[in-house]
């Protein structure tokens, strides 16, 4: 569940919010109850594997491990998974990439999975296809959880403390530390049991068909689109003020990016963003002008100053024409709501009372705003509102932005009222 941070951060995902501390009532959980397994490398190991867990009963806790931070891309690097009646398997995806086998054996049993939209692209990548899903923190969310982190959810829901101290490590490791897979195998020890301790507080509070609809959701969503413009991700790249530095940066993005992808390590292994920034202020004209920069000091980048100095020289040659645009690339996405004032005021009114009912809809409901509508969604619908904007037209709209049933159930109308309003 090693779950990549956002771009610029440095803290903890959401998913490794770290537990109640000492006095608070919790019972730190160190061991899997049947012990600790093995690593499942071969496949005669694996068939072992696929016969108890066809043969095991109700759901399956399942997690992986990625690389994040360290290696190319959002491979796995460990499958967690436990059934009751098969025990906990740890399963080495590189050694084993096809697990289509085991995926049969389970069928159409629930998975549970935390924050599973991190983990099913890798699971379904080796063949392990969900029938049906439990994300339990999305349905600590859609309950109000404060903390929705695996180990704040275990804490708050069991009383056990769950240790998330090698949430970062570098699962690619090999041969990997036993303590690594200590830390691995607890994350799925428990899961069923907080999956079954929140199924029935979602039905207590009459939210359970909601999660059902957000699991599906989860289960079902498309992969993302590529990013338009990826270099423009560079975090820092704000202090930039023309055309010109934006392609400095934008070239030694792209060197940088091909060559992480041909040693498969994390692009910021290879140059930090504060680097690329660096040179596009300073805008070098040679490679020892370039290393003089206390970012390019470095006895690995003063190595590769010549590589790095070509796509500065290939960004400042440019003719004018071929320069990126200082305001992004054209999309249909309507402009940042801060300048919806100048812009549109009609429009800044709209998006104001339609953010102010969704909110107290949500503190009502005990769901965070985010998870009852996607902000996006909102800002589209009152930056360009259907004509007319009934209830019906909205709920259209909305339906086609890949709001729930739910969702639209509880937002149409009153969204629909709030565009009549404002005019």
């Amino acid at each position: 569940m090693n779950r990549p941070p956002a771009p610029g951060a440095d803290g903890p995902a959401a998913d490794e919010t770290p537990a109640p501390g000492p006095g608070a009532g919790v019972t730190p959980l160190t061991e899997p109850a049947g012990g600790l397994p093995t690593v499942i490398t071969r496949p005669d190991e694996l068939e072992k594997v696929i016969d108890a867990f066809g043969r095991g009963t109700g759901p399956v806790a399942a997690d992986a491990e990625r690389a994040s931070g360290y290696r190319y891309g959002q491979a796995t690097y460990l499958v967690q998974l436990k059934r009751a009646g098969a025990g906990i398997a740890l399963i080495d995806p590189v050694a084993l990439p096809d697990l289509t086998a085991l995926g049969d054996a389970i069928g159409d049993a629930e998975y549970v999975l935390h924050a599973a939209s991190q983990d099913l692209p890798g699971l379904t990548e080796h063949g392990l296809r969900p029938a049906r899903v439990f994300d339990t923190e999305l349905a600590a969310r859609l309950l109000g959880l404060e903390r929705v982190g695996l180990a704040a959810v275990v804490a708050e829901t069991l009383g056990l403390g769950l240790a998330k101290e090698h949430s970062a490590v570098d699962w690619s490791t090999r041969p990997l530390p036993e303590d690594w897979l200590r830390y691995a195998a607890l994350d799925v020890e428990v899961l069923t049991e907080v999956r079954d301790v929140l199924a029935a507080r979602l039905e207590a509070a009459g939210k359970a068909d909601w999660a059902a609809q957000e699991f599906e959701a989860v289960r079902n969503a498309p992969p993302p689109p590529p990013r338009v413009d990826p270099w423009r991700r560079t975090s820092g790249m704000h202090v930039l003020r023309n055309a010109r530095q934006l392609a400095v940066v934008r070239a030694l993005w792209e060197a940088r990016d091909a060559t992480a992808r041909a040693r498969d390590i994390s692009p910021g292994r290879v140059l930090p963003d504060r680097a690329l920034v660096a040179a596009a202020r300073a805008m070098p004209r040679t490679a020892g002008q370039l290393v003089a920069l206390p970012e390019f000091a470095g006895k690995g980048t003063r190595r590769r100053a010549a590589y790095w100095q070509r796509a500065i020289d290939e960004a400042r040659a440019l003719p004018d024409a071929e320069l990126p645009s200082v305001r992004g690339p054209r999309t249909d996405a309507p402009p940042a709501p801060r300048l919806w004032g100048d812009r549109d005021p009609l429009a800044a009114r709209r998006l104001k009372a339609a953010r102010d009912l969704v909110a107290d809809v949500a503190d009502r409901l005990t769901v965070p705003v985010e998870n009852l509508l996607q902000p996006d969604a909102l800002r589209r619908l009152c930056w360009a509102p259907p004509e007319p904007a009934d209830a019906v037209a909205v709920a259209g709209f909305l339906r086609e932005r890949r709001a729930r049933e739910w969702q639209i159930e509880l937002l149409a109308g009153p969204l629909a009222d709030v565009l009549a309003e404002v005019r």
